[in-house]
């Protein structure tokens, strides 16, 4: 199989070797591909950031996490999320509306948060995404891939469900 062929086989996030990047997608994004987007994500991966909270459950800061270089992903350092983590999201003051940013690798993700001391990641399946999108549906109101650059996309939750199938 050439190599720039995408495989039609979804890829097993948990098989990634610590490689927080879909290749499939960061070309797609390059080619303002809409479709190739759609594929993309439902046959790889996408880097989504992590909500790291600022505080230990004392309620105290925790200086050694804040010390440390940028962490992605939690224990198992890469395959889909444990089952606490959740999904850092974004969103517009005065509104209880949240915008969703996607990633085609953690360096991309970096771009955008370049001075936040403890940036975590996690990589999402097609299924994962899904189920994301369909439990918050009543608050994403847009979603961005790539937002800091250089090929960014936006689309609106109900077509990118449309898209994942």
């Amino acid at each position: 199989m050439n190599a720039a062929t995408p495989s039609s086989e979804p890829v097993d996030p948990a098989d990634r070797n610590g490689t927080f990047r879909s290749e499939s997608l960061e070309l797609a994004l390059a080619a303002q591909d809409a479709a190739a987007v759609a594929f993309a994500l439902r046959h790889d991966v996408v880097v989504v950031p992590k909500l790291v909270l600022p505080t230990d459950s004392s309620g105290t800061s925790d200086t050694a996490a804040a010390d440390a270089a940028p962490s992605t992903g939690g224990p198992d350092d890469g395959a889909l999320p444990d089952e606490g983590d959740q999904v850092r999201v974004f969103g517009r003051e005065n509104t209880d509306k949240r915008i969703l940013l996607l990633f085609s690798s953690d360096d991309t993700y970096a771009a955008m948060v370049p001075d936040d001391p403890n940036r975590q990641v996690m990589l999402y399946d097609a299924l994962s995404l899904r189920a994301f999108l369909e439990a918050h549906l009543d608050v994403i109101e847009q979603v961005f891939f790539d937002i800091a650059g250089p090929h960014t996309m936006a689309a609106n939750p109900e077509d990118l469900l449309k898209a994942l199938g």
